[in-house]
């Protein structure tokens, strides 16, 4: 039987040590105070007339996609990875997003242009 070492090669432990509670807790309020504005842009922001529901749609995705990345880059540790992986991960996501927008732009086309005739 030949023996296996336990080591990761190039991950110390110290890598990741940048996560402490410290850090989670600020993480996590940054969070809570952007769903908290999600809140309130939803209850009283549109309701009350001070904004309309397409520019609330707008923030709604730029804060959600804001809390995405803190959720990726602290809590999945894609921040403490090597920027090859952070590079490729993150072109790989915009691409798949772009072609979900263009499949939804394209198939509204179809349905308003099927419609017409």
């Amino acid at each position: 039987m030949s023996e296996h070492s336990h080591s990761t090669e190039g991950h110390g432990h110290d890598d990741h040590a940048g996560l402490s509670k410290g850090k989670i807790w600020k993480v996590f309020g940054i969070l809570l105070l952007i769903t908290v504005i999600e809140f309130i842009i939803a209850l009283v922001f549109i309701p009350k007339g001070y904004m309309t529901q397409h520019v609330g749609n707008y923030i709604y995705i730029a804060l959600t996609l804001l809390k995405a990345f803190y959720i990726v880059a602290y809590f999945m540790h894609l921040k403490y990875e090597k920027l090859g992986l952070q590079l490729a991960l993150t072109v790989s996501f915009v691409f798949i997003i772009y072609f979900i927008v263009l499949m939804l732009i394209e198939g509204g086309f179809l349905n308003i242009h099927m419609m017409n005739h």
